[in-house]
């Protein structure tokens, strides 16, 4: 399934593009406020950029500590938001068959411990969070 959210008018927009640009977004306190272990407020701003972002073909991969019941509970929250995700804690699609390919069919071995992305935003980076609220995403997709 593929990103997409929807506007404010509750209908899907037109996806772009998918492009081998890829963002890794931590949950707690980078898509939410202080979420762990509480119900944390969305960020708007963070959400409202990656959606231009997704707007520019990214695929996003959520790259969260969460599992079991508050990982089901953060993408439940993330979907209340129109988010939706290409991967979740995991390589996107791409970087999957990519690994096949040119690692595992040549007799190596690739940990899954670490996913690939162009991008890792996650409010344990410092700076990152708001380093990602200033780019242009056209511009940043592009160059990459």
């Amino acid at each position: 399934m593929g990103w997409s959210y929807e506007g404010e008018t509750g209908m899907a927009r037109k996806k772009a593009e998918k492009k081998d640009f890829v963002i890794a977004m931590d949950f707690d306190d980078t898509l939410f406020t202080r979420s762990w272990p509480k119900r944390g407020r969305p960020r708007k701003d963070v959400i409202a950029k990656l959606k231009e972002f997704v707007k520019e073909g990214a695929q996003v991969a959520l790259w969260t500590c969460r599992e079991a019941g508050s990982l089901k509970e953060a993408l439940e929250r993330a979907r209340e938001q129109g988010l939706r995700f290409d991967a979740v804690n995991d390589n996107v699609d791409f970087v999957k068959e990519w690994i096949e390919r040119n690692v595992k069919a040549n007799g190596g071995s690739f940990s899954q411990r670490k996913i690939w992305a162009n991008m890792y935003v996650d409010d344990r980076s410092p700076g990152s969070v708001e380093a990602f609220l200033r780019m242009d995403a056209r511009k940043t997709i592009a160059e990459a």
